[in-house]
């Protein structure tokens, strides 16, 4: 069968190259076109376009660059209909994505979407273009399959696949990772800014401005692997930080607390057990639109999942240096982090277990046959 895979962003390209190993597990002469990243390309298939070359955070930065998005658009079109895959899989990345997949369904293409687009979160009114482009829904948080029912829209709870990532994963050994990167002794902090410049540029320096009252630790920045060193080095000058580039998971298996930018990696640093606050600085105007449209009471998936607040969130004017302080320091004491151990060993009972990739490709597949 032929697969043509579309996944954005870091988190979509781990995500998705999981789920090509499922795929060509089930069917051996699987033939996979996809727009991915490192990740995916390592598994196999073909690279069309890699998601650096499409990462606009926010509206404002999308509508400034709505030309080069157009032309992306454009050319996935052609590229899709020249490759006739037997189905396109989607993969989260909403704004990119549910513009293909209209398109591709009134083409005739099968359209299924790995990662629903948090329509839950704001403009609830997409479903209804949702159930009209979309063949099969597979999602991965658990409030997401009662969501969809409102809307008389059957999906599929798949489980999610950070539980699979991180259960596969090489177990490192703490002594040999200190040493190699010089990290000596001291506890560790895990900053992890976020994977796109805007958002790493916002949020580093607020994160970096704590380093001289926590001389007690070691701060270490977890790079992106969409980003050089010579960018973070601008924003770092002078401060006494190290710097790890493409190792996030290893970093937070032996940290002690991370203060992290919202998005994936909150879920992520939850499933490492690692104490956290959870930061978003997003541009203004962005922020203003997003402040009028998104119905949330949280926006880090750990206290959406809870469904209360588990881990603190220091939103745009809330995110500065004195908070900021004030909230690690909380969770660098022994009893406040015993509190959010046991929310963090709820959260992932509540994840389901794991196979989120198998069950997946498993679904695809059988759809295919039907």
């Amino acid at each position: 069968m032929k697969y043509y895979i579309i996944a954005g962003e870091a988190s979509g390209d781990l995500h998705g190259s999981n789920l090509m190993k499922a795929i060509y597990k089930k069917d051996k002469k699987a033939d996979i076109r996809f727009w991915g990243g490192d990740l995916m390309q390592s598994v196999g298939g073909t690279l069309v376009s890699h998601y650096k070359e499409r990462a606009f955070m926010g509206f404002f930065e999308v509508i400034k660059n709505l030309n080069k998005v157009l032309v992306f658009i454009k050319f996935c079109k052609k590229d899709i209909k020249k490759f006739k895959p037997d189905v396109v899989v989607f993969i989260d990345n909403s704004g990119f994505n549910l513009r293909i997949a209209k398109w591709a369904k009134e083409e005739g293409f099968r359209t299924n979407y790995y990662i629903s687009p948090q329509v839950w979160a704001s403009r609830a009114s997409r479903v209804k273009k949702i159930k009209r482009d979309v063949d099969n829904m597979f999602v991965i948080l658990p409030f997401e399959k009662e969501f969809y029912k409102k809307f008389d829209y059957q999906v599929e709870f798949v489980g999610h696949p950070l539980i699979d990532a991180i259960a596969d994963r090489k177990q490192i050994d703490e002594f040999t990772f200190r040493e190699e990167h010089q990290l000596g002794e001291k506890p560790i902090i895990a900053l992890l800014p976020g994977s796109r410049k805007q958002e790493i540029t916002k949020m580093l320096s607020v994160m970096l401005s704590l380093t001289n009252d926590f001389s007690d630790y070691i701060f270490v920045i977890a790079g992106a692997p969409s980003q050089d060193f010579s960018f973070y080095q601008r924003i770092i000058g002078n401060k006494e930080v190290k710097f790890i580039n493409n190792k996030t998971y290893d970093l937070l298996s032996v940290s002690t607390a991370a203060l992290v930018a919202s998005g994936t990696a909150t879920l992520e640093t939850a499933l490492f057990k690692v104490p956290q606050v959870v930061c978003y600085k997003g541009g203004f105007i962005s922020y203003q639109i997003a402040k009028r449209i998104i119905t949330l009471k949280f926006i880090s998936l750990v206290n959406l999942i809870m469904d209360k607040e588990v881990v603190t969130e220091l939103i745009q004017n809330d995110f500065t240096t004195s908070n900021l302080k004030k909230e690690l320091t909380k969770i660098l004491d022994t009893t406040y982090r015993e509190k959010m151990f046991l929310h963090y060993f709820d959260l992932e009972k509540k994840l389901g277990g794991k196979g989120a990739s198998e069950k997946t490709a498993q679904l695809i597949i059988d759809g295919l046959k039907s």
